[in-house]
């Protein structure tokens, strides 16, 4: 080396060795003459083998650069501490060096973790060439020793803000899905919504172009998957019935170039239970050309949509008896009036002696007898009719395209599933006043529904009449 380029070498603004890897050559010889071909298995068997390489490695020449990096006052303090400097995963990262170099590269490169005389760790990008007139004794390698800890600091942040987030991420290849859309606009197709009417198969195929290549914790915990193998492998438990649909919304967006949208969607877990997640789709910044890399965070919302579901359930439901309530049934006359469907019948029930019940025997005894009327109209009756509590001891049953046959086989049922109910409480039986009316043409609802009132408190008046009769005749 002449005065100029040792100058160059001495100023370089990067770490830079010259070494001597003749002693290591020599140990490849000597394996090689032993048979051993696969080095790298026979270095990771027996790590000593790596250090043994490691003590043949002669440091000719450093450079300013590297003094300052690895803390040292000059060469001679930098080679007396090379035991500080390559240490612990060093020698495991060395293998791939060391691999190179046996294979007959005369450039290599890795990445590796040293350690300046202070202690303190730098992650070191690796790159050896061996220099011009040394290829048969690597005698001289030039090696540089690029810090990249601040890099590597960032990469291991974002690698634990991705594996520790609450939420589920998934980082996925869409670069077979943009090829497929883009061949689709090729053949001069403009609404893609018609498209995938026509051809819901090219929806399915653009599904399975999607290549997951991560995801966290959080996603095997909302999918009860035990492992990422498990998960990948069981992708179709995962995303089935409802989700074609809302990929297919999903792929319209991605059409429209809305690389950023999101969508509420619902999943299963492996174990079948339902998960209403929040998809937020992303594609990375800088893959906007090819969507080789994309984000999909899914926040699980189930609690939420359970909530809304019991509060809607709640607004159309009575509690106590499970059946629809005043609120729904009032909505359900008005909507059926507004229609020409006809006729509609509508049969009323009236609980009997529920005050006396409630009266004698307190609130729950009476509250027993109405969830068991409730159960057994939940048995009787079936769409396209409903039945619903309409008062305190009050039921009523809506019958759409409903007539006079119809409420016969609808009243006997009720009967029938009664009659069966009172057996099991033979102490408690349910006794019930009942009315029917099916409209007449023309005729507005709410007259029906006074006609079926009408009959149940006829059916009503003769029940306790029939009561009265009873029990005078029990006193002559």
């Amino acid at each position: 080396m002449n005065a100029d380029e040792a100058n160059v070498f001495d100023l370089a603004p990067i770490a830079m060795w010259i070494e001597d890897f003749s002693g290591v050559k020599g140990l490849f010889d000597l394996w090689r003459a032993d048979g051993i071909e696969d080095i790298r298995t026979f270095l990771r068997a027996d790590v000593s083998r790596v250090a043994a390489c490691s003590r043949k490695i002669k440091v000719l020449q450093v450079n300013r650069s590297t003094l300052e990096l690895f803390e040292a006052h000059d060469r001679d303090h930098l080679v007396a501490n090379l035991d500080c400097i390559f240490r612990d995963e060093m020698l495991t990262s060395h293998v791939n060096e060391l691999s190179q170099l046996w294979d007959g590269r005369r450039e290599f490169s890795g990445t590796a973790i040293n350690y300046t005389l202070s202690g303190r760790r730098l992650d070191i990008q690796l790159r050896g060439s061996v220099l011009p007139g040394y290829e048969d004794t690597l005698g001289k390698v030039l090696l540089t020793t690029e810090d990249v800890t601040a890099r590597e600091d960032a990469r291991r942040y974002a690698e634990g803000v991705f594996e520790h987030s609450p939420v589920s991420l998934w980082v996925e290849d869409f670069s077979g899905v943009k090829n497929l859309l883009d061949g689709v606009r090729d053949r001069g197709i403009v609404d893609f919504r018609v498209f995938t009417d026509v051809h819901p198969e090219f929806v399915r195929q653009c599904m399975s172009e999607i290549r997951v290549i991560d995801v966290n914790k959080a996603t095997l915990d909302l999918f009860c998957a035990p492992d990422a193998k498990t998960l990948l492998h069981r992708q179709a438990d995962i995303f089935r019935d409802e989700m074609e649909k809302h990929f297919r919304e999903q792929l319209i967006e991605l059409w429209n170039r809305n690389l950023f949208h999101q969508r509420e969607v619902v999943n299963y877990a492996l174990d079948g239970s339902e998960r209403y997640v929040l998809l937020q789709f992303s594609v990375f910044p800088g893959r906007e050309r090819d969507w080789s890399l994309v984000q999909v965070s899914l926040t699980d919302i189930t609690a939420r949509k359970k909530a809304e579901a019991y509060l809607e359930y709640l607004g159309k439901h009575d509690v106590l008896t499970k059946l629809h309530n005043r609120a729904f049934y009032t909505d359900e006359l008005n909507r059926l009036e507004r229609k020409s469907l006809r006729p509609v019948s509508i049969v009323v029930i009236d609980l009997n002696g529920l005050k006396t019940t409630n009266d004698q025997l307190g609130h729950a005894a009476g509250d027993s007898l109405l969830r068991r009327l409730g159960e057994v109209m939940n048995e009787a009756v079936s769409l396209p009719n409903h039945a619903a509590r309409i008062g305190g001891d009050e039921f009523a049953i809506i019958m759409p395209g409903g007539d006079e046959t119809d409420v016969a086989v609808m009243i006997d049922n009720v009967d029938k599933l009664l009659k069966i109910n009172n057996q099991y409480y033979s102490n408690a039986p349910i006794s019930i006043a009942v009315g029917a009316a099916t409209s007449t043409p023309g005729e507005p609802l709410e007259a029906v529904v006074r006609r079926a009132d009408l009959a149940m408190y006829q059916d009503k008046q003769a029940h306790y009449d029939d009561l009265r009769s009873l029990d005078a005749a029990s006193l002559t």
